[in-house]
């Protein structure tokens, strides 16, 4: 797990909500406090599409929204002449990219074996951090999936980093 401070914000903000940079990620918890605090618990409910719309948007096998299905909500609850006075988002790793990461590393875990990838996003007065995070189902000593998570965390969110604490 590490902390990383993001340095330059407004640009990490425009590519988090008006861009497809993040759109990957499934949802696993988002909340806005503006006016009013706003809670998304990313579950998604499949009962609410066709089994049509299902299969045709690929989420039969999906369990949370993913961040572009969610995103312009989001970006209605932040836009405006105010600022958010905080938000956070758990976003975690798709099932099909945490095996391609297990496999790119070899790394001896099946996917079952992960509850999560997690990336923690967290903005409040002004100051932006992001902080990693794995949950497994097994034990396990070994941290070399803890450090291949982070370090491909650094470098997707290199262009606005300041500083890496441990």
């Amino acid at each position: 797990m590490i902390s990383i401070q993001i340095k330059e914000v407004k640009p990490f903000m425009n590519r988090l909500f008006l861009t497809d940079y993040f759109d990957a990620f499934y949802v696993s918890e988002a909340s806005f406090t503006t006016f009013s605090t706003f809670h998304i618990d990313g579950l998604l409910k499949k009962e609410y599409y066709t089994q049509e719309e299902l299969e045709e948007h690929h989420m039969e096998q999906q369990t949370h929204a993913l961040w572009r299905q969610i995103r312009p909500f989001c970006l209605d609850l932040v836009r405006g002449t105010h600022t958010p006075l905080e938000f956070k988002l758990i976003f975690r790793l798709s099932p099909s990219n945490t095996e391609k990461l297990l496999k790119q590393n070899g790394i001896p875990l099946s996917v079952q074996d992960i509850h999560g990838l997690f990336l923690n996003i967290h903005f409040q007065t002004g100051s932006l951090s992001c902080i990693t995070g794995t949950s497994l189902g097994v034990f396990s000593l070994d941290k070399t999936l803890d450090q291949t998570w982070d370090r491909m965390v650094q470098k997707f969110l290199s262009d606005f980093v300041s500083t890496h604490l441990n």
